[in-house]
């Protein structure tokens, strides 16, 4: 395993498996993500005063932390939600390979 600060995963949410797995296919075309998962979660939160429970799909970005700004535009552009998850989280450790893929596969 290697120490590594230039890789991230960006986070993001959807109501539909359909659009999850579009964003994640426009983000990955786009390059700002070497890949991305798509999997289905239950969210408890708060929203305009009540608390809301709701099925949604969740989207795991890998990408470079040069890209995080634009993917973040990217993901908030394209989305239904009036607030939707944008959350960043520095990738501090990996396989050295994996993390050599990301940065190869984002990017010009």
């Amino acid at each position: 395993m290697r120490t590594h600060e230039q890789a991230m995963v960006v986070t993001t949410t959807h109501e539909s498996e359909d659009k999850a797995r579009a964003l994640a296919a426009e983000a990955v075309n786009a390059r700002l993500a070497a890949c991305a998962q798509v999997y289905p979660i239950a969210s408890v939160y708060r929203w305009q005063g009540k608390v809301e429970q709701a099925s949604e799909w969740r989207v795991d970005f890998k990408t470079d932390v040069s890209l995080a700004d634009d993917l973040t535009t990217f993901v908030i552009d394209r989305h239904d939600y009036e607030t939707p998850e944008v959350i960043a989280v520095p990738i501090t450790a990996g396989s050295a390979a994996y993390l050599d893929w990301v940065r190869s596969q984002t990017g010009e």
